[in-house]
């Protein structure tokens, strides 16, 4: 079974930037996609991007489009989102996640995730 592992979550001010890591472990690539999902406080968890294995075509979720970019290593094993502007309503939890089918469509549709790493925006 796939193990991932997030890191790189903090406190910054509105406008600020982070970037996320997910090391990606015991991944079979070519049967699986990556990508990532947050959860706050007294809200459903929902899928924020993910990148697809085969070609590395990327998609997001209305909310961060234009602010999240998404990529991965030559070996996707690390999957990064840098995510610039953010927002008091960024503030989550946020997880990588595996994905059967990563499409525009299919963003809430992931299968395991990690353990989380908290992002605060907050000035």
């Amino acid at each position: 079974q796939v193990q991932l592992a997030e890191s790189g979550g903090g406190l910054v001010q509105p406008g600020g930037s982070l970037r996320l890591s997910c090391t990606v472990s015991r991944y079979t690539k070519d049967y699986y996609s990556i990508g990532w999902v947050r959860q706050a406080p007294g809200k459903e968890r929902e899928g924020v991007s993910c990148i697809n294995s085969p070609d590395g075509s990327t998609y997001y979720a209305d909310s961060v489009k234009g602010r999240f970019t998404i990529s991965r290593n030559n070996a996707k094993t690390t999957i990064y989102l840098q995510m610039n502007s953010l927002k008091p309503d960024d503030t989550a939890v946020y997880y990588c996640a595996t994905y059967v089918l990563c499409s525009q469509s299919s963003l809430d549709q992931f299968g395991a995730w990690g353990q989380g790493t908290q992002v605060t925006v907050s000035s």
